[in-house]
């Protein structure tokens, strides 16, 4: 009689239409893509920058270097060593928990606990005191862990919900609900702060969590919470590690697995940090207003749209890898461009339409891209967490790298300048994948 609502429960799930399930799929990225706009690249960079920097009665920044732990850094410094402290925690934890989701089937249940993980960060935000650095970046690194972490389990229902022709434009789609879901919100919170007052800015970080636990119930509710019906059992630790080793050993035999993740590791050094520390360069390089950098976010989140889906449009013409060549071959020429000709708004905007454009296109067709080319198996949480860690570590080592040169040289636009040698090899990985790849 007890195991009678369990049973129950798992048929309801089982009914969900393929259809149900894709849609219910994709609004995750409805739902947690508020945190990545509003918090990793709007309001809070604002918010962080205000409070950390002193500025003239000409609004120019006269200093920005702040004491963390007994060490003076520059602000955006903190800011980028911080994210890639919590990539690295994630990259640690990653592989061994998406071991364990594979053995016992609780993808799901991973997923839900870095979820409300990156949620109470959030929440944490709204206590942020530029005095007490130490702890107020503490909520920064715990958000960021939830929402990096949740999407490395989150991705890993791809292949098992759509078979491999629809993966692309299936990613596409979750990337475009999760542009127009964050602009939404970036809009209700620009609302509050200018339409009430700029004390609220708070306020905004609180709603991000609110707006992605809720949005994220649908998703909680369709996705197979063990579709394969494993069991949990004992030396949970050591089968997730074995399981690891398993399918490692599985992926040494494909060149194409291989190189692709290479080339993804190094891009991601690039293309990460180019969309973590766009807002920054606008506020200290172009000296932006806030009102001239909130019309630029917009404008990126609006273009990333059609961007993701033209780049899934042209990959069925040409192909995944060939497409994904032809958008590094792009990236080059924005870093160049911003080094070069980015020295007022105007610039940052041009700049930052194309960035639009190519962002949710070039992430949506890597996640496809692996996706298409995984074998038949039932360890997905396994494989994505592979994809994972090298997207954490590419982002770690791309975070560092611009946080370091910008010390270093005293300038952002050197650390610009330094992402297109990643460009280049990630581009020259991808051309040695076999040609008769998957994807």
């Amino acid at each position: 009689m007890s195991n009678a609502p369990k049973t129950a429960t798992k048929v309801n799930r089982a009914a969900k239409t393929p259809e149900q399930v894709k849609k219910a799929w994709t609004m995750y990225d409805w739902a947690n893509s508020v945190y990545s706009l509003v918090i990793t690249t709007a309001i809070f960079p604002i918010f962080f920058n205000a409070l950390t920097s002193d500025r003239n009665e000409a609004g120019e920044i006269i200093n920005d270097t702040v004491i963390f732990w007994g060490y003076e850094l520059i602000n955006t410094q903190l800011y980028s060593y911080v994210l890639g402290a919590s990539f690295f925690f994630v990259i640690i934890a990653s592989p061994l928990l998406s071991g364990m989701a594979d053995v016992t089937g609780r993808k799901l249940q991973m997923m839900k606990i870095f979820c409300y993980t990156g949620a109470m960060g959030c929440v944490s935000l709204y206590f942020f005191d530029p005095d007490h650095l130490e702890w107020s970046m503490a909520a920064l690194f715990l958000a960021n862990i939830g929402f990096w972490g949740s999407l490395g389990f989150y991705n890993a229902f791809l292949p098992e919900i759509a078979p491999p022709e629809e993966h692309d434009k299936l990613s596409a789609k979750g990337f475009a609900m999760g542009y127009i879901g964050s602009v939404l919100l970036l809009l209700i919170c620009l609302g509050l702060i200018i339409g009430v007052g700029s004390h609220l800015t708070p306020w905004a970080f609180v709603l991000v969590a609110i707006w992605w636990i809720s949005w994220s119930q649908p998703t909680f509710r369709s996705l197979p919470s063990n579709p394969f019906n494993k069991k949990i059992t004992r030396d949970l630790f050591g089968r997730g590690f074995r399981e690891l080793r398993h399918v490692s050993r599985e992926m040494s035999g494909r060149k194409d697995l291989i190189r692709f993740l290479w080339a993804f590791f190094v891009l991601s050094m690039a293309l990460q940090t180019i969309m973590l520390m766009a807002s920054s360069f606008g506020i200290k390089e172009v000296n932006l207003t806030d009102s001239e950098l909130i019309l630029a976010i917009i404008a990126v989140q609006l273009l990333s749209i059609p961007g993701a889906f033209f780049v899934s449009w042209v990959s069925s013409k040409a192909g995944n890898i060939k497409t994904l060549m032809g958008c590094i071959v792009v990236w080059v020429g924005v870093c160049i461009y911003t080094y070069r000709f980015v020295n007022d708004v105007n610039g940052f905007y041009v700049a930052a339409g194309i960035i639009g454009f190519m962002m949710g296109g070039t992430q949506s067709l890597n996640r496809s891209s692996y996706s298409k080319m995984l074998p038949k198996t039932q360890d997905h949480a396994s494989y994505f967490s592979f994809y994972e860690v090298l997207e954490k570590g590419g982002l770690i080592i791309g975070m560092f790298s611009w946080g370091y040169i910008e010390g270093f040289t005293g300038s952002m636009r050197s650390s610009v300048l330094a992402l297109i040698a990643f460009f280049a090899v990630s581009l020259v990985f991808l051309q040695l994948i076999p040609k008769a790849e998957p994807a």
